[in-house]
């Protein structure tokens, strides 16, 4: 008997022992971030043996990290820059939702609707003072994301790039869409922008356009600033990536990305929306023939 009774103690001391090594470490994007811890612990309740460690740092690290090998899976708001992928050549990457920007100011600003042109030129410091938005003489606070963000390199794709147009020096930057939001309303001239996904009742957000930041907008490509958002490996996923990547991307997981307002897999538009470039045929109209300002 006490030979069983031994047997049975070194098998469970061998099965403790490899769930010890059930783990997975994750990190990247702070838009990804909390949906990813919430389905990390999802995954753990129904996987006891397995620990999850999820972590933010933005996009550009979560890529380098699992180009490196450094981490498991990387999360990433925006899509592979070339440059990433000749340094990295086998990131693999799997579409897990979609994404809008928003433009967001602080609730007691009566703008409603800015062009994709007012816009770049309020981020590039070319427009300085809401007067000539049509609103009262203020300066603009313009607040950023820091380099290596998705969301900031998603919003200069979109916003800045068609116009020839750089992010403001003076541009005040955060490192996540929680302190963009924060930042914003608690300053009644801030402008910035964020993850659909974190527009709540402290910020208004702005048309762009003419086109509210929605689900349904964002998934016609009516809303002009949207993007994939990603889960990245290291080639091709080992059984644990893999299963986790499968439930991030079942009925569970795309429900608590639906709860976080963004669009499950399954919704998304067949390519984001894709920012048309200026015209030039005819002058731009003014700020504040564009603006719409509720008085």
């Amino acid at each position: 008997m006490s030979k069983k009774i031994l047997a049975l103690f070194l098998l469970l001391v061998s099965v403790c022992g490899c769930v010890e090594h059930q783990r997975l470490t994750i990190a990247g994007s702070t838009t990804l971030l909390p949906v990813i811890e919430e389905c990390a612990r999802l995954f753990m309740e129904q996987h006891p043996a397995v620990r999850i460690t999820v972590a933010g740092g933005g996009s550009g690290h979560g890529i380098k990290a699992v180009g490196a090998g450094n981490i498991d899976i990387g999360m990433a708001s925006r899509d592979v820059k070339s440059e990433e992928l000749e340094l990295y050549p086998d990131l693999n990457l799997i579409p897990v939702a979609a994404d809008g920007i928003a433009i967001i100011a602080h609730p007691n600003n009566p703008i409603e609707n800015l062009t994709l042109e007012q816009i770049a030129r309020i981020f590039s410091g070319e427009i300085k003072n809401w007067r000539e938005l049509g609103w009262e003489d203020a300066e603009i606070h313009v607040v950023t994301r820091e380099y290596g963000s998705g969301t900031r390199a998603t919003f200069e794709e979109h916003v800045l790039k068609p116009f020839g147009v750089e992010m403001s020096a003076r541009a005040l930057t955060k490192p996540s869409n929680g302190d963009v939001r924060a930042t914003v309303s608690t300053d009644r001239h801030a402008i910035g922008y964020l993850s659909i996904g974190y527009v709540d009742a402290s910020i208004k957000a702005i048309k762009v356009n003419g086109v509210e930041p929605s689900h349904e907008n964002v998934m016609s490509g009516e809303y002009p600033i949207s993007r994939k958002l990603y889960l990245i490996t290291k080639g091709e996923p080992d059984p644990l990536e893999s299963e986790f990547i499968e439930f991030v991307l079942g009925p569970e997981g795309q429900e608590v990305f639906g709860m976080w307002g963004y669009i499950p897999v399954g919704m998304m538009p067949s390519s984001p929306a894709t920012t048309p470039p200026p015209k030039t045929a005819s002058p731009s109209p003014t700020p504040t023939e564009a603006a719409t300002v509720n008085p």
